[in-house]
């Protein structure tokens, strides 16, 4: 008769998604924090500002002098002098910091797969050495859980060479003369 090892009842999945959670709600607390924080309203809508907001740094502290300068450049509305330093003064402070947030996310995502793997890894051995175990008489009641592993991993592997499917034949026009 086969020994089944107890397991240990543990809370660390709760304990582990208590802990992302509060991270997530830190975040989202850190949003308030950011002065002139503005949310994308489309998925594209960073790439329509790239091309004028990559305009060199010169360039707009010489319009910030020419309207200093020049009455007949003042705009209803527009920016003043000060407003074009503060926003380039904003950009140059938060960017470093938007950069370290994409490092986070990048660490995070990295130790997300990393996790992934190594349960991964443990299974897909757990799952190789079943399958032996359970060719055994003596092991014989894995089978089913064998059974049960494998309708769960699916259809997974090397395809080999990827088929082409064959080119479409496309029936002669009605203008086309036949012969």
């Amino acid at each position: 008769m086969t020994q089944i090892p107890e397991v240990p009842v543990t809370d660390t999945p709760t304990s582990r998604a208590d802990a992302a959670q509060a991270l997530v709600a830190e975040v989202r607390a850190m949003r308030a924090r950011v002065p002139d924080l503005v949310i994308p309203d489309s998925p594209i809508a960073t790439q329509k500002l790239i091309s004028v907001a990559t305009v060199p740094t010169q360039f707009v502290e010489l319009t910030a002098v020419a309207v200093t300068n020049s009455e007949a450049l003042v705009r209803k509305g527009g920016a003043d002098a000060a407003q074009l330093r503060d926003l380039l003064r904003y950009a140059d402070a938060y960017d470093p910091f938007a950069d370290e947030l994409e490092a986070l996310a990048q660490f995070v995502r990295h130790s997300v797969i990393t996790a992934r793997h190594k349960a991964g890894s443990e299974a897909l051995t757990t799952y190789a050495i079943a399958q032996r175990l359970a060719k055994l008489p003596e092991t014989a009641d894995l089978a089913p859980h064998v059974a049960d592993m494998r309708r769960a991993l699916g259809k997974r592997g090397r395809n080999g060479k990827a088929k082409t499917a064959p080119a479409p034949v496309t029936p002669p026009s009605p203008t086309t003369p036949t012969k």
